[in-house]
């Protein structure tokens, strides 16, 4: 994945609060809306300033309790809805973490897209925080369908999160579109502009549910494409307080130009990054979507949700062409391990808090010798061993004459073995700091991979001595 190892992108808050009013699309009821910067790993989370005790709900997926016409977050009695206009602003403009206090259970309309988001963003500023961020790197193909709407989302991976989106209607306005987004930065040009959009057909049915309430011309594209008679389209336009069109003419009803030619399929491409950002992590891959809707945008949603908490963390994508951050001639001259006990052959990664290493596993290892002739198996403890260096490397790299100091195990705790390493195997490790280095100790966790599977993991504590 290119320079994925070496351009680290630093989590982003807001520089300044900013505050939106506005009318709700479903409640029609005035709202406001405030976004505020928030501290690193604290996520995007919504509190209800109107209700009793002002409850905050975490923006995650497995939140979502409703997709009907938005998507609406629910926890105990807490609910807020049509967000993902809003989200979709954050997550393009690349902010990590973000407490919004809002007065009501829905995000304001506005003109039914996201440019305002847009620009209060822009006039707040953003900056860049201390620790990096945590993508989701697709790795395998990731599909999902539902066979009802023939919806289908195809998740692949890729350098960034770009996205291709295919629309189909019943409708001689819409039968087919399509909208692209190959990089973040045509976001709040190409996509953010692009308005809701609604069949005068469903307006009756939605408003007969309740919803929409605060609807008009002023915050969606109103489609107007089978003939009603005057009567039914004068009580359409009354319900919404909007003027009476004449029901002989099809088309568009609202009197503002389309943003685009093809502003419906871009507005679902905008409400897929929206949905997309309930996953709590940026992502790097391209999506393949076919007939999006909010309901299969959770889905696939969900399904990433349920993969990051199964593990603990992402195998670390090895790309055997790119450049190593360190070398073996660059680790020989910061660790005193020489053959056969040097476990470590390159390094491929290292963050203000994590340290990716390599070792790959041959026939010739020393220590198959004897373990076992008949079955050569790595021994545990040399996994950990590695493990260990790779640590080693990560805190000497931060020090000035590293050198001239070197790294011993003082304790080590939870220690798991899970597959055997066998020759022909390349083994990745990852060794995070899981503290605040202190006084010349540092404590970090471990992970060992074979491909997608942990092979063996331990947390441990090491102190940093200055040699004689």
């Amino acid at each position: 994945m290119s320079n994925q190892y070496k351009d680290i992108v630093k989590q982003r808050t807001l520089l300044n609060s900013f505050t939106l009013s506005g009318t709700g699309l479903h409640s029609g009821l005035d709202i406001v809306i405030t976004f505020n910067p928030a501290p690193v790993d604290h996520g995007i989370k919504i509190k209800r300033v109107d209700l009793e005790g002002q409850p905050v709900i975490d923006a995650l997926a497995e939140y979502v309790i409703n997709t009907q016409r938005g998507t609406v977050l629910g926890k105990g009695e807490i609910t807020v809805s049509t967000i993902e206009h809003g989200f979709s602003a954050l997550y393009a403009l690349g902010i990590d973490n973000c407490l919004i206090e809002v007065n009501s259970s829905e995000f304001p309309i506005l003109d039914g897209s996201a440019a305002d988001y847009v620009k209060a963003i822009r006039v707040a500023g953003t900056e860049e925080q201390g620790k990096d961020k945590d993508f989701y790197v697709v790795r395998n193909k990731i599909e999902v369908t539902d066979p009802e709407t023939g919806s289908k989302l195809t998740l692949l991976p890729d350098d960034s999160f770009c996205i291709n989106s295919f629309i189909e209607f019943d409708s001689q306005y819409i039968p087919n579109q399509s909208a692209s987004m190959d990089t973040m930065t045509d976001f709040e040009t190409e996509i953010a502009p692009a308005r809701t959009f609604v069949f005068v057909r469903e307006i009756q049915q939605l408003r007969q549910a309740g919803l929409i309430k605060g609807g008009n011309l002023d915050n969606a594209i109103v489609i107007y494409e089978r003939k009603l008679s005057q009567k039914e389209l004068d009580d359409i336009a009354d319900e919404l307080n909007v003027p009476h069109h004449n029901a002989d003419e099809l088309g568009y009803l609202n009197h503002r130009k389309l943003a685009f030619p093809n502003e419906p399929a871009r507005h679902k491409l905008l409400d897929i990054i929206g949905d997309m950002a309930l996953i709590g992590k940026p992502v790097k891959g391209r999506l393949i979507a076919t007939r999006p809707g909010h309901k299969i945008n959770n889905k696939l949603a969900r399904l990433i949700r349920r993969d990051i908490k199964l593990n603990e963390v992402q195998p670390p994508v090895y790309d055997m062409k790119m450049e190593p951050v360190m070398d073996n001639i660059r680790i020989r001259e910061l660790l005193p391990h020489r053959y056969p006990f040097l476990m470590v052959d390159k390094i491929i990664q290292l963050t203000d808090n994590f340290i990716v290493g390599v070792k790959n596993i041959t026939t010739n290892e020393p220590f198959f010798t004897g373990h076992f002739p008949q079955e050569p198996v790595m021994p545990g403890v040399l996994q950990v061993e590695a493990m260990a260096q790779t640590g080693g490397l990560f805190v000497l790299a931060k020090l000035d004459e590293p050198e001239r100091y070197s790294t011993y195990f003082l304790r080590i705790d939870n220690v798991k073995f899970r597959h055997k390493v066998v020759p022909g195997d390349t083994i990745i490790f990852r060794v995070e700091l899981t503290s605040e280095m202190r006084r010349g100790i540092a404590t970090m966790r471990g992970l060992a991979f074979i491909g997608d599977k942990v092979v063996s993991e331990a947390d441990f504590t090491a102190q940093i001595i200055k040699n004689k």
